[in-house]
């Protein structure tokens, strides 16, 4: 199929996948109200068209965290993507690196720090939950500095998994789920093919020397639920800090006061985030929850922004609400599924694009132009 957006790469991806991989990226919380708000407010925002303002030099460049990048855009910390592609985080990374973009892991990814660090020797930050044995944290956190990470993200919002009915019903989880997944896949035999069988080993590559063999699919939800920690407080965080010297990124702030928090314990960075809709259903969009934040922190941290985004347009909308940065969740996701590392090349190609067709069109070269004043 001709792929233009990424609604393409998304029907893409929901012919090529298994059911219950689909809807795991696909889904959100509860009846998913805030997932379709994270999109339907940030499409909502509008743009001031100018014209005659000479655009024929337009930039994306920018340095975040020290780091310089084609453009404000990073992959965000995305859980089994490995799952996707064969080796889905490495493809993934390649191609953020090719495009001199970060590339975010997750602790759950199913390549390891290690592999996707060895295979690709670019930029990479890595992302950390908020887990009962610090012991464990203590030892990720080492193992990311000594491959190289150069930020931390830390995701706060998920002291417990959200609600999300739509893996009960997809065989992610519930009943009889093992056999409900072999039977999907036996219906997806490019997906069977690719990653069931030369994409192994199917097990969570960071929790591998601590899980050994309970690290595979069949734990994942289950470990989950068992090993989050919903006891953690701002102060726990103070050693985290202490432990980690290079730029910290508190992910999954909604609210102004949680900002002045991490801006109070030192953080470099924040993502003003819901977790893609995915933890509680009914909180604000990241694009309505952005601007308050902005006002309350933007020149003590710098702001990254998730959720919603769809498009170099989206980008664009971000920014002029008072992020610094978007990172990008279900978009690549869908890229890496429907075309592998080529198809997240593809996307940030697309995105790249349709951010210089914004900035042209709102009278703006350069990122430091692109605030408030661009809104309609």
């Amino acid at each position: 199929m001709i792929i233009s957006s990424t609604l393409d790469f998304r029907e893409a991806a929901r012919r090529r996948l298994p059911r219950f991989l689909f809807d795991y990226a696909d889904g959100g919380a509860y009846a998913e109200e805030t997932m379709r708000r994270n999109v339907s407010d940030l499409a909502g925002i509008a743009l001031r068209q100018r014209v005659l303002r000479d655009v024929s030099d337009i930039s994306l460049k920018t340095t975040l965290f020290g780091q310089d990048m084609a453009m404000p855009v990073a992959l965000g910390p995305v859980g089994i993507s490995g799952m996707y592609r064969r080796r889905g985080e490495v493809q993934a990374a390649r191609a953020a690196n090719a495009a001199g973009l970060p590339f975010c892991l997750s602790t759950v990814s199913i390549c390891s720090l290690a592999e996707v660090a060895g295979a690709t020797g670019g930029p990479l930050w890595f992302q950390l939950y908020v887990i009962r044995d610090r012991g464990f944290m203590r030892d990720l956190l080492a193992t990311a500095k000594a491959q190289g990470a150069r930020a931390l993200v830390f995701t706060v919002d998920m002291p417990v998994p959200g609600a999300r009915y739509r893996d009960a019903h997809s065989g992610m989880s519930g009943p009889y789920a093992p056999l409900r997944r072999v039977a999907q896949a036996m219906f997806k035999p490019a997906w069977a093919w690719d990653v069931g069988l030369a994409g192994r080993p199917h097990r969570l590559g960071n929790l591998e020397p601590v899980l050994g063999r309970k690290s595979g699919m069949n734990d994942y939800m289950g470990w989950l639920a068992s090993n989050f920690d919903p006891s953690i407080c701002w102060s726990d965080l103070e050693w985290i800090r202490q432990g980690w010297d290079g730029p910290l990124i508190i992910k999954g702030i909604l609210d102004p006061e949680d900002a002045r928090a991490a801006a109070g314990i030192g953080a470099d960075g924040i993502v003003v985030s819901n977790h893609g809709g995915r933890q509680l259903d009914g909180v604000l969009s990241s694009a309505r929850a952005l601007p308050s934040i902005a006002d309350a922190v933007g020149d003590r941290l710098t702001i990254l922004a998730d959720g919603g985004v769809r498009s170099g347009l989206d980008v664009v909308r971000m920014l002029a609400l008072g992020a610094r940065g978007v990172l990008l969740g279900r978009a690549w996701v869908y890229a890496l599924a429907a075309r592998g590392g080529a198809g997240v090349s593809l996307l940030l190609d697309l995105m790249a694009r349709e951010m210089k067709v914004a900035m042209a069109l709102t009278g703006t070269r350069s990122l430091a132009e692109i605030d408030r004043s661009i809104l309609a």
